[in-house]
């Protein structure tokens, strides 16, 4: 059986294919770009390609995130939390806390031991701690996105940003760049602005009153932001896994 997942999000579309719910196939990520549908497309099409599949070889679609509705022909439409709950669920058993940082929200789940959803938040009113905070900040300190995290590992001193809100923080970023701030220190204090407002949310849906679910290694990290390592070791060194 031939399954396929679509993951519509705010900043980019992710299509998987899977044979037997175990072995994948292909996958791509494509960004929207201003175009959801258009992005949903070019990814499927992306990863059938890869699988060397054609789309009527599909036997059942599944999609998610902001944009599942817009998928025509999905056969089950399902919400990114419930996702983010198996999926990490069916890799990690034993986790119980999961942290998702996407594009423009940050979500928090708990599930229990047979990885149903127990509690959740999410940040889902402003960019601050999100992917497009992080694009802010690049452009404003002229740093390619993808190594900001490897960056920001170099950092010589500790410095605070203390703006949580994205207009705001990009103009505390400029006026540091001005005093002759190292990127580095200012990368590494962003990241941790970000674990800060992660930390938070975990609180407020309790995530941190679980200590078995906060054992090192039982927290999951999602989402694009978890490619930037300076922000997942900003946020172990909030949880105290350092």
């Amino acid at each position: 059986m031939i399954t396929a997942g679509v993951d519509i999000g705010s900043i980019s579309v992710e299509s998987v294919l899977v044979r037997d719910q175990k072995v994948i196939l292909g996958y791509s990520i494509v960004l929207t770009e201003g175009n959801s549908i258009e992005a949903y497309e070019t990814s499927l099409e992306s990863a059938l390609r890869l699988s060397s599949l054609t789309p009527q070889e599909i036997d059942y679609l599944v999609s998610t995130g902001c944009g599942r509705e817009i998928v025509p022909r999905s056969n089950e439409r399902v919400t990114e939390i419930t996702c983010l709950a198996k999926g990490v669920h069916y890799l990690f058993p034993d986790c119980r806390t999961m942290i998702d940082i996407g594009g423009q929200d940050t979500k928090v789940v708990q599930v229990d031991r047979v990885g149903r959803v127990v509690a959740f938040d999410m940040n889902d009113k402003c960019a601050a701690g999100t992917g497009r905070f992080l694009e802010v900040m690049a452009r404003a300190l002229n740093v390619e996105l993808g190594k900001m995290g490897e960056r920001s590992l170099l950092f010589e001193k500790e410095i605070q940003i203390s703006s949580i809100c994205t207009v705001f923080a990009e103009s505390e970023v400029i006026s540091l760049v001005s005093e002759g701030r190292k990127v580095e220190d200012i990368l590494n204090a962003l990241h941790h602005s970000i674990a800060d407002r992660t930390v938070s949310l975990l609180e407020r849906v309790g995530g941190l009153s679980d200590p078995e679910g906060l054992k090192e290694g039982q927290v999951a990290m999602t989402g694009g932001v978890a490619k930037n390592i300076g922000v997942v070791k900003a946020i172990e060194a909030r949880l105290g896994f350092r």
